[in-house]
């Protein structure tokens, strides 16, 4: 009997013992000490400092959240060019043009008397359409009006387009020409379309915006930043490249530009691209050391593929200024088309008829604003539509 209780009470000290090491751990991990040590550990040395607990500090309320990788950007479709023209008329209509609405204002009086006539004229040369030009517009509408008299408002409007539509001259060939090139070798090489302009006409920003009009189209695109003078410009056509999933090629700053543009034809052929655009330094149209280089840059060019296109960009704002520019350039590079910008809004569109009529040069593409999209194929209806307000 004894026995028996003696090893219940030994039974009962083993659980007793078993409990107060389970409450210690239990108060060190929570007090986060370290774990006493086991007993075939050696003993630390009397009086040794405890191990370092490192706990990591809460992070506070208004801490700054650590930036991600940045994302690529997203390929953007561009608009149809299929409407955009209707768009930027209705826009140049709601704009006012001086242009047509002095022509109607003037037009649509009872009787038209010479100075009324005068007034005509001057409305026309001041919105540049040119001395000649004007004269026959002037003659052309003294005939009408002579046989038909004035009339009713829409009369007079519907006189006064079939007349402007003749002098834009629906005619010339407005096609951009993008299709690849055959060469003799029967190796097949992209359209080249070279842009050229002097300084502050929009090129770059234009260059990046006929991009998106040949993505629309379809057209697979390659960009050549040769304008190497201008730090910014690379950066900027890159960026616009990047946009609609197009590729630039670009050298470093002050590189021969010639050379640039002579690299990305030769990859626009390795990647089998529709066509090449090939954005050149702004220069003044009466610096010869500039306008030797850009006639430099057209026969590099034509040593790997012919030119299909070189467009002078234009301001319409410049007015006559613009048609010295053209001849020189013209002279230089070339030039087969005009892109016009910023044509919204103001009493230069008579510049349209006057660089058509003294260089037999078609105005190929107008810009009329600032978004992305705001550039469009010229057509010739819808110009005069919006000169008049229509």
């Amino acid at each position: 009997m004894i026995d028996q209780s003696l090893w219940i009470w030994v039974l009962l000290g083993v659980l007793v013992v078993a409990a107060v090491v389970a409450a210690v751990v239990v108060v060190r991990r929570r007090r986060g000490l370290p774990p006493a040590p086991r007993p075939d550990e050696p003993a630390p040395p009397v009086g040794a400092a405890p191990p370092p607990v490192v706990v990591a500090p809460p992070a506070p309320p208004d801490a700054p959240v650590p930036p991600e990788a940045p994302a690529a950007p997203a390929v953007e479709a561009p608009a149809p060019t299929a409407g955009r023209l209707v768009r930027l008329r209705d826009r140049l209509a709601r704009s006012g043009s001086p242009l047509g609405a002095r022509l109607l204002a003037v037009l649509s009086r009872d009787r038209l008397s010479d100075d009324d006539w005068d007034e005509l004229e001057e409305t026309l040369l001041l919105a540049d359409v040119g001395a000649g030009p004007t004269a026959e517009l002037l003659d052309a509408l003294r005939t009408q009006v002579r046989v038909t008299g004035v009339g009713e408002p829409e009369h007079v409007r519907a006189l006064l387009r079939e007349q402007l539509v003749a002098l834009v001259d629906p005619a010339l060939d407005r096609s951009l020409h993008t299709a690849p090139t055959r060469l003799e070798d029967g190796d097949v090489a992209p359209a080249v379309v070279l842009v050229v302009g002097v300084n502050g006409t929009g090129k770059t920003t234009t260059v990046g915006k006929l991009a998106r009009v040949l993505v629309a189209d379809g057209r697979s695109v390659v960009l050549g930043a040769a304008d190497t003078f201008r730090a910014a410009a690379a950066e900027q056509l890159t960026t616009w490249g990047a946009r609609v999933g197009v590729p630039t090629v670009r050298g470093a700053q002050g590189a021969d530009p010639a050379s640039v543009a002579f690299d990305a034809v030769r990859a626009g052929r390795e990647q089998g691209a529709d066509v090449v655009l090939v954005d050149t330094a702004g220069r003044l149209q009466n610096k010869a050391g500039l306008m030797d280089e850009l006639g430099k840059i057209t026969r590099v060019l034509t040593r790997v593929a012919p030119l299909s296109e070189v467009l002078l960009v234009l301001d319409a704002t410049t007015g006559q200024n613009g048609l010295s520019q053209a001849r020189v350039f013209t002279e230089v590079a070339g030039v087969t088309g005009i892109v016009l910008t910023k044509l919204d809004g103001t009493a230069k569109g008579g510049i349209v008829v006057a660089v058509q009529r003294e260089l037999g040069l078609p105005v190929k593409l107008v810009g009329l604003g600032e978004g992305p999209d705001d550039l469009a194929p010229f057509d010739v209806e819808a110009f005069v539509d919006g000169l008049l307000g229509s």
